[in-house]
Formats: C-alpha cells, structure tokens, sequence
C-alpha cells in the first residue's frame, strides 16, 4: 500500500467536496423512505461570559442527530434496534457545566490535531512549535483549549433530501501554538437513509499541521446500558501504530496477524481488551491508531463494521482517511454521570476516531498532516445505521 503526502494527498482529498458518497448502508426501507424536517434550535446553557450556547436538532431516515453550538459536541444520536424502538446511543452530558468543566471529549469536533503529539512540540519548515502539555508528556487534541472547548457558528440547511448543519470558526494564528489562521468548515449531514457524513475543510494563510476527527463515544446498545465488551467489531486493517508507554507510535506499521488488535474478522471488544499483551497494558485497553488497508481515498470507503448483538444495531464507517483510532473507553472511571443518570464505568463505550496517524508532524515516514497556504484541506467519514 502507497500512502500520499504533500501536493499529491491535497489533490486526491480535493475531489472529495464534490464526489459525494457511494456506500451500501443496508438500512431499512422505512427508514429510506422518512423524510428529513427542518433543523431546529434551543437553547441549552450559558457560559461565564454570557455566550449562549444552543443544541441543534436534526432528524432523518430514522435517526437524530442532536448537535451543540459548544464544541461541535454530538450530545446525542438516537437510531432503532431490529425492533424499531429508538434510544440514545452516544454519550453525553445534560448540561452544559459539566461538558466545560470535566468532559472527556465527549462527542467533540477535535483540532487542530486529533490524538497525541510527543512531548507537545513539533518542527515545521525549521520552526519549533510547542503546544499545551495535557496528556502526561505530550499534548492531545489539540491541547486543553482544543476546537471542542470553542462555540462554533452554526447555519443549518436542508437540500435534496438531506438535512445538516454548517459550523465554522476562525482559528487564529498561534491559537494553542498551532501557526496560521486557519477557516475550518465542517458539515454535519443526516441524509434520507439516515447516514450521519461528515465533511472537514480548512484553509490557512501560513504552514501549518491539521488533523480534524470526531470523538463521540458510542455504546449500540444505549447509551448508560452497561459494558461495550459484547460489541462485535470488524476492520479492515491488516497493521496498526504500536505505541510506547505514553502512547506515542514507535514509527512501526506493525502486522495485526497473532495479536488482540487483529479484527480482520468480526470479534468481540472484550475478547481483546482481556488478552494479556504489553500493547494492551500501555492503554488500559485498546488506544491505538489502525493502519486502514484502503489507504487514503479520494471518495469515504469502507473501514469498519460494529455490531450489538442484543439490540441488533449495526454501524457501518466509510472514509477518506488512512487511519483509525479504536478507543474502547479505558479511562472512564465512574466519576461521570450521563444523560440518562447512569455512571459511566471503564469499557462502557468505544470511540472510532477517523484520522491521520497520531504524533504525525514528528513521523516522516507517516502520511504527511501539512497544509499550506493555497491548499485546501479535505476529509469525509460516513456512519451508516442499519439494524438485523
């Protein structure tokens, strides 16, 4: 497999914008057929200097989609089981304090660089950059001050059937150390099938490094119901980044094959993350970036398959991306308290970050996260809901 970097990844990504998505999603003709309703807005907290911040509601093909002004912050999607019955499967808080005093990204638009960068700092064109330290030695998600703690302007918009919003802000120059100012755009679209795709673009006045995903924390059995454990994950990855004590890739593209992170075939999470292995120990679980066999694409292709055998829900990935991250919710200790007023505990959810590889722009042997004046960043991921 051949990665693209510089000139070469640009124009690849750039015919995305226009390309729209061709993906089977296998969902259920009723849901095909429900038509999207106008988004709608209210209010859902203030913050200390008087900003409001509003919660969006989308609602198509059978799922809806709740989205806050605060962070970009998914609070909430709600999908059926094989039964038809709908419930909350992304976690979240029903408050706007505690998203601003103790989230752990949950459902967060993350930037200027999703995942870790080693010891906060990076070297671009003979320029060292440091960034906040918040994750033991190295800075992660683009520091404490990251995109996902920003209000973003929202517009919302309906067209041929889908319907989204548009959130964008204007990251300036030296924001959290990160050089340029950069325009970010980010569409948030559920279509007639019920798909939730979301679509990143960027531009910025001088050099920079940009790796934008999203962290929503998923449990397909609802959100509050308990351990993830029993979810059957399968992705097309045949090696991952492994990592050292603090996270940070080793440079290797090491094989899948005879280790817990091999989900070539549909097994369960739990199955792994009780595998005795040094990587495991390193993550208290499974936190580790996977080396997308498609590679980076210039249209979302497929990378993972997620089912909850109790419920029957399944979520299908597609994306632009060469990587993603699996977090299966190692951190997660019991002190937080969710939407429904159930605690969250260790391995109670799962993340699937679509991205560039972690620690990047100190990587040259990874696909390269530069843009440049000029250049317009792209990337796309689609989830698609289905239930059997």
């Amino acid at each position: 497999m051949t990665f693209m970097t510089g000139t070469s990844r640009r124009t690849v990504l750039a015919a995305t914008a226009a390309a729209g998505v061709a993906v089977a999603a296998g969902a259920p003709s009723a849901q095909a057929a429900t038509r999207g309703r106008t988004p709608s807005r209210e209010l859902f907290g203030t913050l200390a200097d008087g900003t409001k911040v509003h919660r969006w509601t989308l609602a198509n093909g059978g799922t809806r989609l709740k989205v806050l002004s605060w962070g970009g912050v998914v609070h909430s999607l709600e999908t059926p089981d094989r039964r038809g019955r709908t419930v909350n499967v992304a976690l979240g808080f029903d408050n706007l304090a505690d998203y601003v005093a103790k989230s752990p990204y949950f459902g967060g638009l993350i930037g200027r660089y999703g995942n870790r960068i080693a010891e906060g700092r990076f070297t671009l064109d003979g320029v060292t950059h440091r960034l906040p330290v918040n994750d033991g030695p190295n800075s992660l998600h683009g520091g404490d001050q990251g995109f996902d703690k920003r209000v973003w302007d929202v517009r919302p918009f309906t067209e041929r059937g889908d319907v989204g919003l548009v959130l964008t802000r204007t990251s300036p120059d030296g924001e959290a150390g990160y050089p340029g100012t950069l325009a970010v755009r980010v569409v948030y679209t559920l279509t007639p099938r019920g798909e939730w795709r979301i679509d990143y673009s960027a531009t910025t006045d001088r050099a920079t490094v940009l790796n934008l995903t999203s962290h929503t924390y998923f449990n397909l059995a609802g959100e509050g119901s308990g351990s993830v454990d029993g979810h059957l994950l399968e992705l097309a990855a045949s090696r991952y980044t492994p990592v050292g004590a603090t996270l940070i890739p080793t440079g290797e593209l090491a094989p899948v094959a005879r280790t817990p992170f091999d989900f070539r075939r549909s097994r369960a999470l739990g199955d792994a993350v009780r595998t005795p292995h040094e990587q495991i120990g390193f993550g208290q679980g499974i936190d580790h970036n996977y080396v997308l066999d498609k590679g980076i694409s210039a249209r979302p292709e497929y990378a993972l398959t997620v089912t909850d055998p109790g419920s029957g829900r399944v979520m299908k990935m597609y994306t632009t991306e060469p990587g993603m991250q699996v977090y299966t919710g190692n951190f997660l200790d019991g002190t937080l308290t969710g939407t429904s007023g159930r605690v969250y505990r260790q391995g109670d959810a799962f993340c699937l970050e679509s991205q560039h590889f972690p620690d990047s722009p100190n990587q040259p042997s990874f696909p390269s996260t530069v843009l440049r004046p000029g250049d317009t960043y792209r990337s796309t991921t689609v989830h698609a809901f289905s239930a059997r």
